[in-house]
């Protein structure tokens, strides 16, 4: 072949250097496309919806004064609905909006969007006696809203499932960390499939954990290129520098055009909303984008509604309070409350405030409370299953020794144990523990030294992601628990 041929056929060297950035940058936006248009049209089927709501009921009322009252009627309420379904994570599509959880978790977010724009429109009507709210278009808009709005999600969820169905994300790993995320893979409701490419081509065609899991495959560069058609992300299960420079720089490039690349520890936080204990170390905390820090404005906001709610709540419960202690006594006998002493932020010890639930001279047995426990009396079960027994921890909520949202308070002999077994273990008391958390409401109650281990994942997420936004989605899903009666 002559040399002229060789210049023809060949591209120039800058073109070269383009094509991959290029190619990359199209499957970037394709990413991008596919994951705001998902979100921006639920948006946009919930304003259309909500705003038919309102002026069907504007129209049946048949009030003048209806039609100017827009802006307390329609816009407040609708500026009030929408974030709060956000937190809840009503407008991402990976959820399984069929499911009982997702329902109920609608369901309590929509109750408290009323709440809070009748509360608001009230306000502003005891100030201004020309707004006159009407509460048939103020709740009727919501009770329409609710069941339609739960219909089109529930005729969307299967679509998804079966788009998602289709795609897979691309596993970089082959070894013992791709193994162990694939154990962990399959106890998490995920939709995707999972296909491990070994990048040094050593495992291929074997299976990674025995008989019934994934058979290696090669090729990892040719896959990597084929990402948006096949693949739904990459996630990397291989130390980086085990990574040949070519499958680095494709990943980084990737990244940086809004690709979905994932290390282990970033699928976790994004995915699954925990961090995973393997990918710690004890500067951790140091890392940027950690969002806890000893002098961070939302903990002194936090600690004035702490003391605003506890006191609020101590006075407005105290009938129910009074009737509980009441029935303690009456049932089971002195003493009415249980004491113990728990560890608080930075190790600091203090005494926790409970209903007593078990019999006075039961055996100590385990530190956790076992399915169908012997030691737990009839009225004990019926208030921890209703998490009545906990009205008392407002007290130390009140006296700052714990607060209403924060990693579970544990006695002294557990953190011991647990402090001796996973050295990342003491990070928890870098934040108050709290009567409700991430870790209480993400994880079934934990009767064991492997649960606790679970459950460290999700409370290294809350201390890590410390935020408003993260505490209104635990308040919201502490309703759930509540009403859906899941205390153990």
């Amino acid at each position: 072949m002559s040399s002229a041929t060789r210049l023809k056929e060949e591209p120039a060297p800058a073109e070269a250097a383009t094509a991959a950035p290029r190619a990359s940058a199209t499957l970037g936006d394709k990413f991008a496309t596919r994951r705001w248009f998902s979100a921006t049209g639920l948006l946009a089927l919930d304003v259309a919806v909500f705003y038919g709501a309102h002026r069907v009921l504007v129209w049946a009322n048949l009030n003048d004064y209806l039609v100017d009252a827009q802006f307390t009627l329609f816009w407040l309420p609708l500026a009030l609905l929408v974030p709060v379904l956000y937190i809840i994570g009503g407008y991402d599509v990976r959820r399984q909006m069929k499911s009982f959880g997702y329902t109920s978790e609608h369901l309590i977010a929509v109750v408290v969007a009323t709440s809070l724009a009748a509360l608001a429109i009230y306000s502003i009507a005891a100030y201004n006696t020309l707004v006159k709210p009407s509460r048939a278009v103020l709740l009727g808009e919501f009770g329409l809203f609710l069941p339609i709005s739960l219909a089109y999600r529930w005729r969307i969820a299967p679509w998804v499932a079966a788009r998602a169905a289709r795609k897979s994300f691309l596993v970089l790993g082959a070894g013992a960390a791709a193994t162990a995320f694939y154990e962990a893979y399959l106890k998490k409701p995920n939709r995707q499939q999972l296909v491990f490419v070994d990048p040094h081509e050593r495992r291929v065609g074997e299976a990674l954990a025995g008989a019934g899991s994934p058979t290696i495959e090669g090729g990892a560069i040719e896959k990597l290129q084929t990402l948006g058609d096949a693949y739904d992300g990459v996630i990397v299960a291989e130390e980086a520098e085990k990574l040949g420079p070519e499958v680095r720089d494709t990943l980084v490039r990737m990244h940086f055009l809004d690709v979905p690349v994932y290390t282990l520890e970033t699928f976790y936080e994004t995915h699954w909303r925990m961090i995973p204990v393997f990918a710690l170390n004890s500067l951790w905390p140091l890392q940027m984008g950690f969002q806890f820090t000893r002098d961070y404005p939302y903990l002194h906001l936090k600690r004035l509604c702490d003391l605003a709610i506890s006191s609020i709540g101590l006075v407005l419960l105290l009938p129910l309070i009074l009737i509980v202690a009441i029935l303690v006594l009456w049932r089971t006998g002195r003493p009415v409350i249980f004491r113990q002493s728990r560890i608080g932020r930075d190790r600091v010890p203090f005494t926790v405030f409970k209903f007593r639930t078990m019999h006075a001279h039961a055996e100590p047995g385990s530190p956790y409370t076992l399915e169908r426990d012997a030691r737990i009396t009839g009225l004990g079960r019926w208030l921890r299953r209703f998490r009545l027994d906990e009205l008392p921890q407002l007290w130390n909520v009140f006296r700052g020794d714990m607060s209403l949202i924060g990693p579970r308070a544990e006695s002294a002999d557990c953190v011991a144990e647990y402090e001796a077994r996973v050295a990342s273990y003491h990070l928890r008391h870098l934040v108050k523990p709290g009567i409700t958390g991430w870790a209480q409401v993400s994880y079934p109650y934990g009767a064991g030294y492997d649960d606790a281990v679970e459950k460290l994942k999700y409370d290294l997420y809350y201390i890590r992601h410390h935020s408003f936004l993260l505490d209104a989605m635990i308040v919201l899903k502490t309703l759930y628990v509540l009403l859906s009666a899941r205390g153990r």
